[in-house]
């Protein structure tokens, strides 16, 4: 099974802190390799076409955001950048 996760936090999905689940916007799933490759390169196009900024971790955590995109964090006092998050599984990463 191939997966594609879609989340929105004030942190990168690498972190994965207790509860990221809530911050799930979508979860698409997919039966064949050539399905999720051809949404998830759409997924990435799309992203990178509306944010400034890009990172990745392992081969599997996508991460972007825009400098002008931040919400005030109470237990910071201060204002804390968003981050759209993709986070895939697939066989190969399932299997490490």
């Amino acid at each position: 099974m191939y997966k594609i996760t879609y989340i929105k936090a004030d942190y990168e999905p690498w972190w994965q802190f207790d509860g990221w689940e809530e911050h799930i916007v979508s979860t698409q799933k997919f039966a064949s390799e050539q399905q999720f490759n051809n949404a998830f390169t759409e997924l990435i196009s799309q992203f990178r076409q509306k944010y400034n900024n890009e990172a990745s971790k392992h081969e599997r955590y996508y991460a972007f955001w825009s400098e002008e995109e931040c919400e005030f964090c109470e237990a910071c006092d201060e204002d804390a950048q968003i981050y759209h998050g993709i986070i895939i599984q697939t066989p190969k990463v399932l299997s490490l």
